[in-house]
């Protein structure tokens, strides 16, 4: 279920990996070698807050896209 912060929609880790296909290292690889970008965001735990064009992008990557 995303996080609305200020309007916006956001997901998690795991949802952007479960709505991408693809397992978490992955995606912190990713992020790593520098394919996508790190997200702007965090809740106040500190988790990943991804923005839903950056899950577009990464379903567009992944040809999740539909």
């Amino acid at each position: 279920m995303p996080v609305n912060l200020e309007g916006r929609s956001y997901y998690r880790t795991a949802e952007v990996c479960r709505i991408t296909g693809i397992s978490r290292n992955t995606l912190f690889r990713w992020m790593k070698e520098g394919v996508i970008i790190e997200p702007a965001s965090r809740d106040w735990r500190g988790w990943r807050l991804f923005s839903q064009t950056q899950v577009d992008k990464l379903k567009s990557k992944t040809g999740r896209a539909k």
